[in-house]
């Protein structure tokens, strides 16, 4: 495949695409622009191509890694702001989310599991390399054991139970929705069927894993990424990793769907505080945050039409962690602000924010935006507490976040100039102050 040069001009460009192989270069099923706009998925890549000195380079620092080094990670930022080669991503994910320590560390033997899972599936007639009829035979399973919607709940002495079907046939039914145009997932091909079996087996997998959260909404999504950038078992601990260390995404997902509601509120804080005049036009027109924020996040922006877009975003998150999530978002509003206020009607402005038009989500426009927008963790934890508070989930909580949010404030000045702080960060530590001394009264932390 012929690829484009980097251009100096930074306008965006695109590269030629291989038509004979019917797959662009990240795996999706080329398709006419007609169609392409029904799937929403473009197929004309914007990002920059590294030069071979920066891959050496990239090479040489994932060799010694050592993901406790501010050294190391410094250089990482500064790799991932050039672009991280398609080749290496898969390596730097498992830096960054330091997968093989997790898996060394746990007694958990992925291996293991699945010889346990393959018992119950084989009684129950299902197969992971036949999910449509896994699916009609999980249906069946599950109405003749009467089983009732319940939360998933911990593995009893018996080898499967209701909860355990109940999942099966949740995951086996969200394996048809999650990237049906990707060749790893489309169709009967060998490989998609080996595909599909994977994604079923790292989702029952860690199902298992973590029975009180067991499958949610959202993870087949996640999973699917991963698995194309990793190997199986690989992708299975970095799935482990993203969901239960609270710097990425512990905070998300749960079988009730509080904690993504939570957050999406936590969101709407931030853009009511960002950007009021949008945040009213939204609600004006009777848009919930919740019907936009909930998909982009229980997702990961992966619904972007831009698959070059997507993975940089990705980059950004197995840095960042949860707050690179409200970075993007609050990144996309941007760009999107000025269309969106023009905007009178809540049945053009919802499509708008579910399906990320394509001149936005593009490589060249989205990333310059989402590195140039900031979003500092104070800020999140000020917002949360207004949450809280409006919610009624308990005063206490809420000084306690105002409290540490103006202590890391107060230490973020001495390194950033009280002009540049006014400028660049609307809430200052004056604003937080304030806030803390009005709540002290009625709590002590």
């Amino acid at each position: 495949m012929r690829r484009r040069s980097s251009s100096s001009s930074g306008k965006c460009t695109s590269r030629r695409r291989n038509d004979s192989l019917g797959f662009d270069e990240f795996g999706f099923a080329l398709s006419k622009k007609k169609d392409q706009k029904l799937q929403h998925r473009s197929h004309d890549y914007s990002y920059p191509q590294p030069n071979t000195v920066r891959v050496k380079e990239l090479c040489e620092l994932l060799s010694y890694w050592n993901g406790s080094s501010f050294i190391c990670r410094n250089q990482i930022e500064r790799f991932i702001r050039i672009g991280v080669p398609p080749a290496l991503r898969g390596q730097v994910w498992k830096c960054l989310l330091s997968t093989d320590a997790l898996r060394d560390t746990s007694s958990f033997s992925y291996q293991k599991c699945l010889k346990e899972i393959r018992g119950p599936l084989v009684d129950l007639g299902v197969s992971e390399y036949s999910i449509l009829s896994a699916i009609a035979t999980l249906s069946e399973t599950e109405n003749e054991m009467g089983c009732a919607p319940s939360p998933p709940q911990p593995p009893e002495a018996s080898v499967f139970s209701c909860s355990d079907v109940a999942i099966f046939r949740q995951i086996a039914l969200d394996l048809q929705r999650s990237f049906p145009t990707h060749r790893s997932l489309m169709g009967d091909s060998a490989e998609a069927i080996e595909g599909q079996a994977k994604l079923f087996r790292v989702l029952t997998a860690y199902a298992r894993y973590n029975p009180l959260i067991g499958y949610c909404q959202g993870m087949s999504y996640i999973a699917a990424v991963l698995l194309m950038n990793l190997a199986e078992e690989e992708a299975f601990w970095a799935l482990v990793a993203l969901l239960e260390k609270p710097k990425y995404l512990s905070g998300l997902f749960d079988h009730s769907l509080d904690k993504i509601q939570h957050q999406a509120r936590v969101f709407h804080q931030l853009l009511k505080h960002r950007k009021p005049q949008l945040s009213q036009h939204i609600e004006d027109l009777g848009v919930s945050s919740l019907h936009f924020v909930m998909p982009w996040f229980l997702t990961l922006f992966t619904s972007l039409p831009c698959w070059d877009s997507v993975l940089a975003v990705w980059d950004l998150i197995m840095l960042q962690g949860l707050l690179a999530v409200f970075r993007v978002g609050l990144a996309v509003l941007e760009l999107l602000e000025p269309r969106l206020l023009q905007m009178t009607d809540e049945g053009l402005m919802l499509p708008t924010l579910l399906r990320v038009p394509v001149e936005v989500s593009q490589h060249c426009v989205l990333v310059p935006a989402l590195w140039g927008t900031e979003v500092q963790e104070w800020e999140i934890d000020c917002m949360n507490g207004l949450v809280l508070e409006e919610t009624g989930e308990g005063r206490h909580q809420q000084v306690c976040y105002i409290a540490h949010t103006v202590q890391a404030a107060r230490g973020l000045l001495s390194t950033v100039s009280s002009v540049q702080m006014v400028r660049e960060w609307p809430v200052t530590v004056g604003h937080l102050e304030q806030c803390f001394l009005s709540q002290r009264t009625h709590s002590q932390c």
